[in-house]
């Protein structure tokens, strides 16, 4: 069974601003091959907290409720990532944004591969014993 995928905010972004990458185009590839894309709330508040037309916010908000949602109890993915940051600051590794453990914990419990431009979840998926359910 193929993993889900999970494009991280930043791809998203660049995508909405017509960036050409790799990723970008990726992602086009599947919204136009309408092939199943996976969210979690930490990325789904990241873009929408980036809009700042109001009429834009509910059109976007609209279309990525539509999507599948990694979803988790908030307190256990809360403590999840936390664990993961603290983990991680154990062995020397500083992860910038701690919103990136969030996302990660979401792509490592269900699990799903993360699309991504951002150091910190190399940092984070490149330490396999970082989650443990």
């Amino acid at each position: 069974m193929n993993k889900k995928i999970l494009f991280d905010t930043s791809i998203w972004v660049d995508f909405f601003l017509g960036v050409k990458s790799d990723q970008t185009d990726l992602l086009t590839n599947y919204i136009d091959e309408d092939l199943p894309q996976y969210f979690c709330p930490t990325i789904i508040q990241e873009i929408l907290q980036s809009i700042s037309n109001a009429k834009q916010f509910v059109q976007i908000k609209e279309s990525l409720l539509v999507f599948n949602i990694l979803n988790d109890n908030p307190i256990e993915a809360a403590i999840g990532a936390a664990s993961i940051y603290r983990h991680l600051r154990k062995k020397g590794i500083n992860i910038g944004k701690s919103n990136d453990c969030l996302i990660a914990l979401y792509a490592l419990k269900k699990p799903a591969n993360i699309i991504h431009k951002d150091r910190d979840f190399d940092l984070i998926l490149n330490n396999p014993d970082t989650y443990k359910p």
